[in-house]
């Protein structure tokens, strides 16, 4: 097609510079390094999984502590858990938890332990031993706790019973501690 008469548009074709004259084509852009969303997921998960753990090792532990703990809060407790443990689980290690260390002063309620043992064994019964109020008297750091004891068994069908009445002295050192143990008369 011609250009129409008296245009400007010359009739030479156009001329195009050679192609070692262009500028250099523009770079591809750099390609983007690979979004590392996942792995800020992962990272996010695992800490806040980690706080998780901690939080539930520490909650385990205080708990632990505190079932596992002899209560010693006050002196009627103290005596209680001393008798359960020593006269009917016949624990002496747990019993020691709750006596006074070193100038603890057992021997009565030691030889009645003695005493149900040997009788258990000449008559070949179990001895039941339960024990009826603590009564607590004192203040401060010092306080006596009484208790009537009563020792039951079933001998050839017929059920026996002996009672006592004890008197504990118990000091408030780590808690309520058992120091001695003497029959009322």
């Amino acid at each position: 097609m011609q250009p129409p008469a008296g245009s400007q548009v010359s009739r030479v074709p156009a001329q195009r510079a050679p192609s070692e004259q262009l500028p250099p084509a523009a770079a591809p852009p750099a390609p983007q390094p690979p979004r590392r969303r996942m792995r800020t997921v992962l990272t996010v998960v695992a800490g806040v999984l980690a706080v998780l753990c901690m939080a539930g090792a520490v909650t385990g532990y205080v708990l632990y502590n505190r079932a596992a703990a002899p209560d010693r809060s006050a002196p009627d407790v103290a005596v209680d858990n001393y008798l359960r443990a020593f006269l009917v689980d016949r624990n002496d290690a747990r019993a020691d938890l709750y006596t006074c260390e070193g100038g603890a002063q057992l021997e009565a309620i030691r030889s009645l332990r003695s005493d149900l043992l040997e009788r258990e064994q000449q008559l070949g019964v179990t001895i039941r031993v339960s024990w009826g109020s603590l009564d607590v008297n004192g203040q401060g750091s010092t306080s006596s706790v009484e208790t009537v004891i009563r020792r039951t068994a079933t001998v050839d069908g017929v059920q026996q019973s002996l009672t006592d009445t004890w008197r504990f002295d118990v000091e408030k050192q780590d808690g309520w501690l058992v120091c001695s143990s003497s029959k009322v008369e």
